[in-house]
């Protein structure tokens, strides 16, 4: 009996494969294991499973990455911006400071979303236009793809829900977070619709270019999470008075939901869509050299396009010739 057990282990052990630290390849993580079919499944690499079109972890984890996001940006530009606010009181004098401060909370909300681990499962895309981006590069599968911004909507409008409860709690929080139409971005009053257009486009194209480029390079991988904060910190000034610097349909159409305000959403479909495909094309043209992400992710590089564990996000198998020359040898 004891012989079989150990016949059985030993089988486990073959049909499985041990983990390693991603960051730090040296630590061994043996008590994560991989299965040969969850190391052949590399989904944000452009090469899914052939049995495995759809990953409903990766469009979870996205969801909630993406609800984090709301509730914090919504919850800091609030207090940055609704009349009674007493920070918005000391800001209200300083009118470029406090629309750059908003930039730098909401694309820092973003920084935290990533760093936790439903965003370092998803690679923490957090908008569609990120995920356009991967897309049109063959990083992720048209299918992963739609269910990203799918995913990516729901958790808009989860956090945007959330937000929304917490004022039947706190009814001052409800009359704060009316006053500015839970953070929404709406086109500026008397600026035509194809310059508020331009201005999304140019915005998400900057953005995409900056989180493609830090993708690519493995020396910038550690910066990639913290690009949103800085740079909408940066553009705010500019963009956000035409058209509220959104370059992330899934960011407006929550607020619009619960605002009850659509108008100009096509703008916030259009704009973001092109400048995202604009940005991949001068890219793809090799005339900023040769830029081309590995994996579909903004944080947690290193899975080879694979599906973390939600439990050890860190933990990563064998690279894909390590596993496919295994394979060769079990065979020969």
């Amino acid at each position: 009996m004891s012989r079989q057990k150990e016949d059985d282990a030993a089988e486990a052990r073959e049909k499985s494969y041990p983990a390693h630290h991603a960051r730090f390849p040296h630590i061994a993580l043996p008590h994560v294991r991989f299965t040969r079919r969850q190391l052949e499944d590399r989904p944000l690499a452009g090469a899914p499973h052939p049995d495995h079109r759809l990953h409903w972890t990766l469009y979870g984890c996205e969801a909630v990455a993406t609800a984090v996001l709301m509730c914090l940006g919504i919850a800091t530009n609030t207090l940055l911006l609704t009349p009674a606010s007493p920070v918005a009181g000391v800001l209200r004098r300083y009118p470029e400071l406090q629309i750059a401060l908003c930039g730098l909370c909401f694309g820092g909300s973003g920084t935290i979303a990533a760093m936790t681990p439903f965003g370092r499962v998803s690679g923490a895309h957090l908008s569609p236009s990120v995920t356009l981006a991967f897309a049109l590069g063959r990083r992720i599968a048209p299918l992963d793809a739609l269910g990203y911004a799918l995913a990516q909507i729901v958790g808009a409008c989860l956090g945007t829900a959330a937000m929304s409860l917490l004022g039947c709690l706190l009814p001052v929080w409800r009359g704060w977070v009316s006053a500015v139409h839970y953070v929404a971005t709406m086109p500026a009053a008397g600026v035509p619709g194809l310059f508020v257009l331009g201005a999304e486009l140019a915005a998400t194209m900057g953005l995409i270019l900056a989180l493609y480029w830090a993708a690519a390079t493995p020396r910038l991988h550690l910066v990639a999470p913290w690009i949103g904060g800085w740079y909408f910190f940066l553009m705010n000034p500019f963009v956000a008075w035409i058209s509220g610097d959104s370059t992330n349909f899934a960011r407006s159409f929550g607020p619009d939901l619960f605002s009850g305000d659509f108008s100009g959403l096509w703008i916030y479909i259009l704009g973001p869509m092109l400048g995202s495909g604009l940005a991949v094309l001068l890219l793809r043209s090799n005339l900023m050299g040769v830029v081309r992400p590995v994996e579909a992710r903004i944080v947690n590089f290193g899975h080879h396009g694979r599906v973390p564990k939600l439990g050890a996000p860190e933990a990563v198998g064998p690279a894909p010739e390590e596993v496919r020359a295994a394979r060769s040898d079990k065979r020969s």
